[in-house]
């Protein structure tokens, strides 16, 4: 599970926040500081309630990468078009402030066209799919526009490379307009309640190397989620409309406890790389021995642990930045990885149906999830299925061994308290709640079933 009520995304998302006033930097300014079982399925429509209230783009074709305002930049041509680095714009220093280290890369930058959100948004989550040779690292931003005409400034929305030894993936802490803050990898209007909102976004991609070499970041997918999912305690009941399970590998996260500590205090927070670590297995793919044999051998299921290192935030100080671990999924061959919010449990259902699992944000007390035997701020699972009744089954990583990961749910209690935005702690004290965030994984190409379920989804 992760740690508990703490002030960032995980527990001011969807929460209207008073945040101090920072400036947000520029890129160049702010370096220089399948396995199925049968499906038995009811005729019903997918849910709509994520398209009124979710919108979601990304750039992914050869002709988006030609798009945009490009300094430096090409766009790569193939079967998986993406965008890299061609002649730099220039040099900058960036001193990484988890290390301390300084050193000089050249960059190029990439600045999307204006995607008019179709969803006015109280919250923006990105996400990215890309390849970073040893010697490269991008950092992803966004910018936009106010529903009062006025622009935001530049947000870092992370500084992000597939190894560490270059530099420490990161969050940005301390940026904020005034009207709208970053909480780790989130976008949030400080005050929704006000009836401000996002109208608009562009991202700015800069991709970093060091100099003299040829070395470049191959960028795949770039994109954002924007939603504005009002305040909610409690949310109408679906209709149950299918019985399946997909057979996904069972991974515990508490039989790492106390292991790599560095990493969020080992296993007992590492939920999120373990939900991911399931569902990469599930398509085919794992880390190799050679990228395991920095773990001590006789740490079971290693690959684990190999997800908590890669998908680890050094400003967070945690293993459950969203795009992170999206981003974590899609440097393995020919997976894409997103995050976004569905609108019920109709959507997983239609996923589901496809082949397709999902790892989801919840927080919940002890007496609102029965079986669970915990309480939690917030906690990643994974959802493989329904049983015959509609109930959840979930592999959920919170379990003692790998054996006791599949939990079957309740369906009434799991579908509120992962769609809710409001909630009561153990204090009596009103916190938020995620509002049906999830990650995807998926093939870069996937099946015409998948395509057509992501799509109902809003997935693209």
């Amino acid at each position: 599970m992760t740690r508990a009520e703490q002030p960032s995304r995980r527990s001011l998302l969807a929460v209207a926040v008073a945040a101090a006033t920072a400036g947000a930097a520029s890129p160049a300014a702010a370096a220089a500081g399948s396995t199925a079982g049968p499906a038995r399925t009811r005729t019903t429509a997918p849910s709509k309630a994520s398209s009124r209230l979710v919108d979601n783009h990304a750039w992914t074709s050869y002709t988006d990468w030609r798009g945009g305002t490009a300094a430096g930049t090409r766009a790569v041509p193939g079967v998986r078009p993406g965008l890299a680095i061609g002649t730099p714009a220039g040099r900058t220093d960036y001193k990484d402030p988890h290390t301390g280290t300084t050193a000089t890369w050249e960059y190029a930058r990439w600045t999307s066209p204006v995607h008019r959100l179709a969803v006015p948004s109280t919250e923006v989550i990105p996400s990215w799919n890309a390849r970073t040779p040893a010697g490269t690292w991008l950092q992803v931003e966004l910018s936009g526009t106010y529903s009062d005409g006025t622009a935001t400034p530049w947000y870092v929305m992370g500084r992000w490379a597939a190894g560490d030894q270059d530099i420490r993936r990161t969050s940005v802490d301390d940026q904020s307009d005034g009207k709208s803050s970053i909480w780790t990898d989130t976008f949030s209007i400080d005050d929704a309640a006000s009836g401000l909102r996002l109208v608009s976004y562009r991202l700015r991609l800069t991709l970093y190397r060091k100099p003299g070499t040829t070395a470049t970041p191959t960028v795949w997918r770039l994109g954002a989620m924007g939603s504005d999912v009002p305040d909610r305690f409690t949310v109408p009941a679906s209709t149950p409309a299918l019985a399946r399970e997909l057979t996904v590998p069972r991974y515990s996260q508490e039989i790492h406890a106390g292991q790599y500590p560095e990493y969020d205090n080992g296993g007992e927070a590492w939920c999120s790389p373990t939900s991911s670590q399931m569902i990469i297995e599930y398509w085919g793919r794992k880390p190799t021995a050679a990228q395991l044999a920095w773990v001590k051998p006789e740490y079971t299921d290693p690959q684990v642990c190999h997800a908590a290192r890669f998908t680890f935030d050094h400003q967070y100080n945690g293993c459950g930045n969203w795009p992170f671990n999206a981003a974590y999924a899609a440097t393995y061959k020919d997976l894409q990885g997103v995050v976004t919010r569905l609108g019920s449990l109709a959507d997983l259902e239609t996923l589901i149906a496809a082949g397709i699992p999902a790892i989801t944000s919840q927080s919940f007390l002890k007496t609102e999830l029965t079986g669970a035997g915990y309480g939690t701020a917030g906690h990643l699972m994974t959802v493989i299925g329904f049983t015959a009744d509609g109930d959840v089954i979930a592999n959920d990583p919170a379990s003692p061994d790998n054996n006791a990961v599949r939990r079957v749910y309740k369906r009434r209690e799991w579908e509120n308290i992962w769609l809710r935005t409001k909630r009561y702690n153990a204090s009596g004290a009103v916190v938020s709640g995620t509002g049906g965030v999830c990650y995807l994984y998926f093939p870069a190409r996937p099946t015409s079933a998948q395509r057509t379920a992501l799509a109902a989804v809003g997935i693209r």
